[in-house]
């Protein structure tokens, strides 16, 4: 029996470790599909702002990263496009968002990276620092 409980303990804390430390691949999250819609999705969320231009990117920038629990993983606004990784308080599960200007709109996509429902996370964090985008003025 105590064997049988080290080796969970022990897979537990290998997924921990692989969940922190797995590296993130920029050709898959530092990118956005074509279609930018304002929709909410089983494992993540995607908004479009009308009227975007590279000062509310920056100020977008600065939001998100305000977030402690977020960090810029690629890109910058003079590039015009923007990924963060932000992470879960327990278990550190990696969600991603990309900010992008494209012709006058900022679009953002926010989705996890492990399983297939993020419950609403991503919805509620880039909801609410869109919050705080229009609240800036």
């Amino acid at each position: 029996m105590n064997f049988l409980l080290w080796v969970i303990i022990g897979g537990v804390l290998a997924f921990g470790l692989y969940v922190r430390l797995a590296p993130s691949d920029l050709q898959k999250w530092h990118n956005l599909p074509d279609n930018i819609a304002h929709v909410d999705m089983q494992g993540g969320a995607m908004r479009v702002v009308e009227g975007g231009d590279k000062t509310q990117l920056q100020h977008f920038d600065e939001i998100a990263l305000q977030d402690p629990s977020t960090q810029r993983l690629a890109g910058s606004v003079d590039d015009g496009m923007v990924t963060y990784v932000s992470r879960s308080k327990l278990w550190g599960f990696p969600d991603y968002t990309t900010a992008r200007l494209r012709g006058g709109r900022l679009e953002i996509y926010g989705r996890s990276r492990f399983g297939r429902s993020d419950f609403a996370v991503n919805a509620t964090r880039i909801d609410n620092w869109l919050r705080l985008l229009i609240e800036r003025g």
